[in-house]
């Protein structure tokens, strides 16, 4: 069985994820992993998000992949012991003295080598099991190829991750130095400030700059398309899925915990849907165009295979467009009540009635309808829904459940 695991920056994008498919979900509490800029669980909140998701059948994995400095080591206990009262299936790490820390403190706990710790051969894979890790997160500058020969040389009992969706970096596996130099924010300690993205322009003929920071001159080369700091297409896989079916890959990673929740719910769709289209008969899959559709209506920049099929060093796949193709507007999502015909929705942006949407479900891909009337509560009729969370009802031309998602399209 394959595992689909999806981000939870926050507990609404869990829910979602957990929704919309997820067999497992990775967040990161208030200390210790390398997204310090997303929402992320404090202890308490961490204890209700195991809850839930154990009651959804859905595994629940933290990341503490920083790399602690030695006085923080002490405070690192107390989280390592309340993650293992609080039943979290396993822990993320990178660091040696982490793990030795997790054996110690939850000895019980499954560990998994984050992809930081760039493992790019069996050699090293085997020395991570042997030393105690359940899982390991291979790093994503890796060819299909190589990982299909790491699994060949690795026992089942070591599990094989690999990301399939999201955003890529520029450095080898995330440990990057930009974000320093310019803000003296620590990338390797969960703050990157993601300079590789910024815009850039002109600091004097021979040199370039970030916009807003002239006095830190780069010698570039500019194209027609603008100038980037190498920044990085991100890799979508939807594809490709009897390839990663086929590679011995036994979790699937979508990344985007800084990501929305609209994000979460459809990339955790979209790759259940093809993952059990796939399953109910290899022999006579086939690709669903309308998948990449849906994959495409979230904020992401140009696509691309990362380097499953692609010598990074001949095809660096960096991006031609400046900025993010922008997601179709999450409008509102259901509350899971119905008044006879009209369904009860939670406001997420500005609805009006003669919209054309379409309703997302788990398991199906958007389908299209006109709202022809928005009603509140109690009945009245309203031209919009304009205010963030407000409660109203509308007719839907199809069934509609607790967590379908609303969304803007075109007529």
């Amino acid at each position: 069985m394959k595992e689909l695991l999806c981000p939870a920056g926050n507990f609404e994008k869990m829910k979602a994820a957990i929704l919309y498919g997820a067999d497992a979900v990775y967040l990161a509490s208030d200390s210790f992993g390398m997204r310090a800029a997303a929402d992320n669980f404090t202890l308490d909140e961490l204890e209700e998000a195991v809850k839930y998701a154990h009651s959804h059948g859905v595994k629940l994995y933290v990341t503490v992949n920083t790399m602690p400095r030695s006085l923080e080591y002490e405070r690192l206990k107390k989280y390592l012991k309340r993650y293992g009262q609080i039943g979290v299936d396993a822990l993320i790490v990178v660091d040696l003295g982490v793990l030795q820390l997790v054996k110690e403190i939850t000895p019980n706990m499954e560990i998994h080598i984050s992809t930081q710790a760039s493992i790019v051969s069996s050699h090293t894979a085997n020395a991570y099991h042997k030393l105690g890790a359940k899982r390991v997160v291979l790093a994503r500058e890796l060819s299909l190829d190589e990982i299909k020969e790491i699994r060949k040389n690795t026992p089942k009992s070591l599990e094989i991750e690999c990301f399939i969706h999201g955003s890529m970096c520029i450095s080898y596996s995330g440990r990057c130095l930009l974000s320093n130099y310019y803000t003296g924010r620590d990338a390797n300690r969960g703050a990157c400030a993601q300079p590789c993205r910024w815009n850039y322009t002109n600091a004097n003929p021979l040199s370039f700059a970030e916009e807003k920071r002239l006095d830190y001159n780069l010698n570039l080369e500019e194209y027609k398309e603008g100038s980037f700091v190498m920044s990085s297409k991100d890799m979508c896989m939807i594809e490709h899925i009897p390839d990663l079916m086929e590679s011995g890959i036994d979790s699937f990673k979508i990344e985007g915990r800084m990501k929305s929740a609209y994000y979460t719910a459809i990339c955790a769709n979209t790759y259940k849907i093809a993952m059990n289209e796939y399953l109910k008969n290899p022999q006579e899959y086939r690709y669903n165009p309308l998948w990449l559709r849906e994959l495409e209506s979230v904020s992401h920049r140009e696509y691309a295979t990362g380097f499953y099929y692609d010598n990074p060093m001949s095809n660096p796949q960096t991006v031609t467009q400046n900025g993010y193709l922008r997601e179709k507007a999450y409008l509102c999502v259901a509350t899971g009540e119905s008044d006879g015909e009209y369904y009860y929705f939670t406001q997420r942006n500005k609805l009006s009635k003669g919209d054309v949407c379409e309703i997302i479900t788990p398991g199906m891909t958007g389908r299209k309808f006109e709202v022809d009337g928005l009603y509140l509560p109690n009945g009245d009729e309203i031209p919009s829904a304009p205010h963030p969370s407000m409660v109203f009802k509308m007719k839907v031309p199809y069934e509609v459940k607790a967590g379908d998602i609303i969304r803007s399209s075109e007529r």
